[in-house]
């Protein structure tokens, strides 16, 4: 059964039925599971499907590079990414923890905990999120990454919510290690070197059209991933053209598609 990718935002606005965005989703994130595809593509879908899908405000995800240090690859804004941040300055918060445990780390309050001091502290000042939900990327019982979602207002994670978020998770899991030319861990570490590699150079290609287009950054990265996706181009691909000056940035900002003489080479 094939599905036409389309924004898990934008779908929102279409009046499908929970369990038909679910059934989407999960189509659309299998139809990325082929020979080369991308994955930081496939990890920003799976963390803009888990706002539509759970209710939250803001999802992010991290992995565990391979020096053993946690990278954040994927997050829905920047004020999510911020979080991340701030969990991996102070070395603390749910998702580290959640990496640490191998299992789900939930706060219902953050303003109401007395766990992860420094974090907490950095975190209730900004006053973004109040409750935060870690789930882990496992990999035989042991955690190679965590997804964070993130809500502005105090609550629980209802149990169904939880277990479909721990599915989704695993979707990631099977993103990061699925290609099958993998066969030793070597091998893994190496794709998830190229993937942290990838997310610098997109973080620099957002800099360059927020600052072209006098757009916000959480725009400057639509912009580039609405250009991939419409010229059938990998986002870092784009990403690369735009840092190196092989992709002209005026068809990006205005969301226009590429001739094939404008495409990145």
């Amino acid at each position: 059964m094939q599905f036409e990718p389309q924004d898990p935002a934008a779908r929102a606005l279409t009046g499908e039925s929970r369990e038909q965005q679910i059934s989407r989703a999960f189509v659309e994130l299998a139809d990325t599971l082929v020979d080369d595809y991308d994955m930081l593509d496939l990890l920003d879908r799976l963390v803009a499907h888990s706002v539509l899908l759970l209710a939250a405000d803001a999802a992010a995800i991290m992995i565990v590079d391979p020096d053993g240090e946690l990278r954040t690859v994927a997050a829905s804004s920047e004020d999510a990414q911020l979080m991340e941040l701030l969990q991996l300055q102070s070395g603390e918060g749910p998702c580290v923890e959640c990496v640490r445990t191998s299992t789900p780390v939930s706060v219902e309050d953050l303003a109401a905990t007395d766990r992860w001091p420094t974090f907490v502290a950095a975190t209730t000042a900004g006053r973004t999120y109040r409750s935060v939900h870690a789930i882990p990327l496992r990999l035989r019982g042991q955690a190679i990454g965590a997804m964070n979602l993130l809500h502005r207002v105090p609550g629980p994670l209802p149990g169904s919510d939880l277990a479909l978020a721990q599915a989704l998770a695993d979707v990631a899991t099977i993103g990061i290690l699925a290609e099958r030319t993998i066969r030793r861990g070597e091998v893994v570490a190496e794709q998830l070197q190229t993937a942290l590699n990838s997310r610098v150079i997109i973080e620099q290609a957002k800099g360059v059209i927020a600052q072209f287009g006098a757009l916000p950054m959480d725009q400057a990265f639509e912009r580039l991933r609405s250009y991939s996706r419409r010229n059938n181009l990998r986002l870092v691909e784009v990403a690369r053209g735009v840092v190196d000056g092989r992709l002209d940035p005026r068809p990006v900002v205005a969301g226009a598609r590429t001739s094939g003489a404008d495409r990145p080479r």
